[in-house]
């Protein structure tokens, strides 16, 4: 078999081993079921076990409450750039408050400018983007129908530090890429939503959590597979659901229930990062790019100052079994993207390979 090597890519990203070898033992046949769970109708009882428990499992790993619906629907999280001012934002005069903080939030935020009014209450795009604005100084307009915010920004390796109180503003959170990594109050928010590809599971699928009153305000214009009303009225089901994709998700949050839960990734995750970071904060070659207060435990983006040097790097690591450390296209360099599924080893071995990298070209 052939050994598998670190992958820091910031999605797809790295699954637990341990989820992918039960996958392969229950390729063929699903226990007791006697087919793939890839060859189940959606609408079989033995497909709607494997759903209700994949919900039932994220309902307990996040303490979501019962005046939440949680829905597991196809497009990504992209897709709910649209679907949330759809849902959300009045017919007529609607308005939303956004914060641009990274490359997602930007661009979600103009996604809802075709659907009403959107107000920028706070940005760092002027600045590169290399921190999150303070949300205690953040003016939301009490007329808005919510405001919406992206928790960690995967290109430029920041994250909120704490959230906004927004209020009786319904707030509305993209966690794509730190979902699941840390312990979040999901009463806190109207919506969390996420794309599975990061902290999850393989993409295609996309986790949403919504709460119940914020359900069924639709436009008439809603396409079906964007209402939030219908879906739930059809248990994600308007349509065929990513029947492995849902799967793949069950089984790792039993994977992370195993560990300890959020709260016990979440230690793993802060040693991880902290490793990392205090090698960047102490080399003379590479230099970590978010503000230090700003930076994320999901996503490091680091530099040498020199973009040869940059893919000099790159391709000195890629040799010695750490894959995808080139930095967004947008703004290069590197970036490791150590989500949960990361092991602690992947990590050290990164550190060990810098090091060396430093120490011939320094």
């Amino acid at each position: 078999m052939e050994e598998r090597i670190f992958n820091f890519s910031a999605g797809p990203g790295v699954i637990a081993e341990s989820v992918l070898k039960k996958a392969a033992d229950e390729l063929l046949c699903y226990p007791g079921k006697g087919m793939s769970v890839m060859e189940m109708s959606h609408r079989s009882q033995m497909y709607i076990d494997i759903y209700d428990e994949t919900v039932a499992l994220l309902r307990k790993l996040m303490n979501v409450p019962e005046n939440y619906e949680i829905l597991l629907v196809q497009g990504g999280a992209t897709e709910q750039f649209s679907a949330i001012p759809l849902n959300l934002m009045k017919h007529e005069n609607g308005s939303a408050d956004y914060v641009d903080s990274g490359n997602f939030a930007h661009v979600a935020s103009e996604e809802a400018k075709k659907y009403g009014k959107v107000n920028i209450v706070a940005s760092s795009r002027e600045d590169g983007y290399t921190y999150v604005p303070d949300v205690k100084n953040i003016q939301w307009n009490a007329d808005a129908d919510y405001a919406y915010i992206c928790t960690n920004n995967t290109i430029y390796g920041t994250r909120y530090i704490e959230f906004p109180d927004t209020g009786d503003i319904p707030l509305v959170a993209d966690m794509s890429s730190n979902i699941l990594s840390q312990p979040v109050d999901v009463s806190k928010f109207g919506v969390i939503f996420a794309g599975a590809q990061k902290n999850i599971g393989p993409a295609g699928l996309c986790v949403m959590i919504i709460r119940k009153d914020l359900v069924g305000k639709e436009r008439p214009i809603t396409p079906k597979l964007m209402n939030w009303g219908l879906q739930v009225k059809n248990t994600s089901m308007v349509n065929t659901p990513n029947t492995y994709g849902i799967y793949m998700a069950k089984l790792g949050f039993e994977w992370l229930l195993g560990l300890g839960g959020v709260s016990a990734i979440y230690e793993q995750n802060k040693m991880k990062a902290a490793l990392l970071y205090d090698y960047l904060d102490e080399s003379k070659l590479f230099k970590a790019a978010a503000q230090k207060e700003y930076r994320s435990l999901m996503n490091v983006t680091f530099v040498t100052g020199d973009a040869d040097k940059d893919a000099a790097f790159v391709k000195y690591a890629a040799a010695n079994g750490l894959a995808n450390l080139k930095g967004h296209r947008s703004v290069g360099g590197m970036r490791a993207s150590i989500y949960n599924a990361m092991p602690v080893a992947g990590v050290q071995k990164l550190v060990d390979v810098m090091k060396a990298f430093e120490k011939e070209n320094a």
